[in-house]
């Protein structure tokens, strides 16, 4: 059995600071680099996901509802879309990116950017069977991205304490959404 480890959406926009923060979101970045430093070698491969956002349409809004339209986020070649500084880019594998032209906030909708590959088809190129999933948000991309991740065969685990939620309870009802469909909460 191959194991992945998945960082979702770990940009600077969606960390203190950004159009779209979290309050966790540069403390989640510490933690993740750490556990790569520490636990990395334990990956088969280490991918991460990024909104990438040319023009997503409705999806960017001027008097956002934070449930279908957002405020401007993680426009593609911008700063703000960047993955966080404290996490090594030689450590990653592979980047997809989501979002081009609509809302998107499963990784598994997300194309690898060195070939026009999806997640699922890339990873099971690979021969992986598990997934463990870190990142931003637990309450929207990270919870797409398990879902999907359940729904495509692969055994997950959600490393939780290195997610960081935009609101802290729609973050807990995520967890246990994920857990019911299948997640292990780790």
């Amino acid at each position: 059995m191959a194991r992945a480890l998945i960082i979702v959406d770990v940009q600077k926009d969606f960390c203190p600071g950004g159009s779209l923060a979290t309050a966790r979101g540069d403390e989640v970045a510490g933690l993740i680099e750490a556990y790569l430093l520490s636990h990395g070698g334990e990956y088969d491969t280490v991918v991460a996901t990024q909104d990438w956002h040319i023009d997503p349409g409705e999806h960017f809004s001027d008097n956002p509802d934070y449930v279908d339209s957002w405020p401007v986020h993680c426009k593609a070649d911008t700063d703000g879309a960047a993955i966080h500084e404290r996490i090594d880019l030689e450590l990653i594998e592979e980047f997809f990116r989501k979002g081009h032209y609509t809302a998107a906030y499963s990784g598994f909708e997300g194309t690898a950017t060195s070939e026009e590959l999806l997640l699922a088809p890339w990873l099971k190129a690979r021969d992986i069977t598990e997934v463990d999933i870190v990142g931003i948000a637990t309450d929207h991309c990270v919870r797409a991205t398990t879902l999907d991740a359940i729904k495509e065969g692969f055994e997950v685990r959600v490393l939780s304490d290195m997610c960081a939620a935009v609101d802290v309870h729609a973050g807990d009802r995520a967890l246990e959404e994920m857990h019911d469909a299948g997640a292990l909460l780790v």
